[in-house]
């Protein structure tokens, strides 16, 4: 049995990657906007500093030496930290910062 999430990402196919990848600019532009708002408060911003500090820290849960295997947690960790970034801040200013991309603002 395939588990993991490298198979999860080959499950949902290259059209849903490939849409993944489109909205990538998108969504630094929520995450650069939710950080310069001054309406959020720090609290949200302490699951960003916590991906910060992993990424920089010389310690990984899998070694980066397994090849493909190493990157993956990594990525899982940023993936986690940016979810929950989203979900502390408050989600009236989320959505009006996802409204004001869609707008072209």
């Amino acid at each position: 049995m395939r588990t993991g999430i490298f198979f999860s990402l080959l499950r949902l196919g290259p059209r849903r990657i490939l849409q993944l990848l489109y909205h990538l600019p998108k969504f630094v532009r929520l995450f650069s906007r939710l950080l310069a708002d001054p309406r959020i408060s720090w609290k949200p911003k302490i699951p960003l500093l916590a991906v910060v500090l992993y990424l920089l820290i010389p310690f990984d849960v899998v070694p980066d030496f397994i090849p493909g295997l190493g990157q993956i947690d990594d990525l899982v960790v940023v993936y986690l930290g940016l979810q929950a970034f989203i979900r502390f801040c408050p989600q009236p200013i989320v959505r009006e910062h996802v409204q004001a991309i869609a707008a072209g603002r």
